[in-house]
């Protein structure tokens, strides 16, 4: 007969405990991660066009309307969810439906130009592939609404991830660089899912991303964005790394205000704003992660009791932690 000690059961409770709470934890950075960027989108378009300043949460009244950023984010996590993974023609036919039902979220002009094509017969391949001289897309798109793809895959392979990233950006985003923009957004949103609070140090979060990034543009930028940590000038920042709508000059930006910022969800996202330029995206990327890092309880609540839909977006969070948990 074999016998148990005591000291194991202590042990195997102590294993059950800790794997509950980080279960628990692993739920509430889903939510914060989704309604999060939602937060964040909806609060850059409260400021869509100001110049670099510092911002004070007096400074506006939070409408939680938000853009297409949001609705595409909504699109590839009802996506996921359907699919119980990243089904990329399943993915154009849900961004098609949701744009069909509400056009006027502020799309740029390429996605619809795509929806269109495909929906007369051409490839979504062919679509995405001939915008801008055949080149495809190296915009922010693919990046702003990634968010859902770094949380479902934020366990897996890196390697996995990046396929992943890139898969769900080639729907719309050919080019490499906007594709590289949404694999490095998805690793930064998995980076800060996984990410221990007592011990983060945002050095070593902008070098493992930047070591993660194969594209020179992006590796670099990222690595600037280390040596600029402690820069208190907003001009030099965007000098530095962008605010526009280009993958390359947004996607380091939005990584680079968390990590400058990673103390506080709020502070991360006014911050984010203050840039100026691409406020609305860059304020979404820059809420996901700060979101996923926080949990939902950082965000505001009067804020989140202001965002539309806010029900419908945490729904799809639990759904996809429901799922991705179902499968571990």
């Amino acid at each position: 007969m074999m016998f148990v000690s005591d000291k194991f059961y202590q042990k195997l409770h102590f294993i059950i405990v800790d794997w509950r709470v980080k279960y628990s934890l692993t739920r509430e950075r889903f939510i914060g991660c989704m309604v999060g960027s939602a937060v964040g989108d909806a609060l850059g378009c409260s400021f869509k066009g100001i110049w670099q300043r510092e911002l004070n949460i007096e400074d506006f009244c939070f409408s939680g309307r938000w853009t297409d950023d949001t609705h595409m984010m909504i699109g590839v996590a009802e996506s996921l969810i359907e699919n119980r993974g990243l089904n990329a023609d399943h993915l154009m036919k849900t961004f098609i439906r949701n744009w069909e039902a509400e056009p006027w979220r502020g799309y740029g002009p390429g996605p619809p130009r795509i929806f269109r094509l495909v929906k007369s017969g051409v490839s979504w391949r062919e679509a995405a592939r001939g915008l801008y001289g055949g080149q495809g897309s190296f915009g922010n798109g693919a990046a702003m609404r990634v968010a859902p793809v770094g949380l479902f895959y934020y366990d897996d392979d890196v390697e996995v991830l990046r396929k992943m990233a890139y898969r769900s950006a080639e729907v719309t985003h050919m080019h490499e660089l906007g594709k590289e923009g949404a694999a490095v957004q998805a690793y930064a949103v998995a980076l800060a899912v996984k990410a221990e609070r007592e011990s983060f140090d945002p050095v070593e979060f902008l070098r493992k991303i930047a070591d993660f990034a194969r594209n020179r543009v992006y590796r670099e930028k990222l690595e600037r964005a280390i040596f600029m940590l402690d820069e208190d000038d907003r001009k030099r920042v965007v000098r530095g790394l962008g605010n526009t709508v280009e993958g390359f000059n947004s996607v380091p930006t939005a990584i680079y205000c968390f990590a400058k910022n990673y103390q506080s969800y709020v502070g991360a996202v006014f911050y984010a704003v203050s840039l100026g330029g691409d406020t609305d995206t860059i304020g979404a990327m820059t809420g996901a992660i700060a979101g996923a890092y926080h949990g939902v309880d950082g965000i505001p609540r009067a804020w989140m009791e202001k965002l539309e839909r806010f029900d419908y977006i945490k729904k799809l969070a639990e759904e996809l932690w429901e799922l991705k948990s179902s499968s571990i």
